[in-house]
């Protein structure tokens, strides 16, 4: 599933048109992301948490030239699955 289908499927399932099933997801990425910018957590029980992880900065190597090279600090984003959610992906259909 894209963004696309998404938004068909949420306009669908809310009864509402597909540019305000947009502008509402739209609305939602924009706040999870300004929440993990700043340094929170968003936890939407039932499905998931998304999170910061701090990487520290560490020596690699290019592969091409095995080149020593260091890697900066960076920041990834995490999510940890809800239980509501992993249990609704592993459930068994009879």
């Amino acid at each position: 599933m894209n963004q696309g289908d998404l938004i068909e499927k949420v306009a669908r399932s809310a009864s509402i048109t597909k540019a305000e099933a947009e502008r509402a997801i739209n609305a939602v990425k924009g706040a999870i992301t300004d929440s993990l910018r700043k340094g929170g957590k968003v936890t939407l029980v039932g499905f998931g948490t998304f999170s910061i992880s701090h990487r520290k900065p560490r020596r690699g190597h290019n592969p091409f030239t095995a080149e020593a090279m260091k890697i900066p600090a960076t920041k990834a984003v995490r999510f940890t699955v809800g239980k509501q959610l992993k249990e609704a992906v592993n459930k068994r259909r009879r």
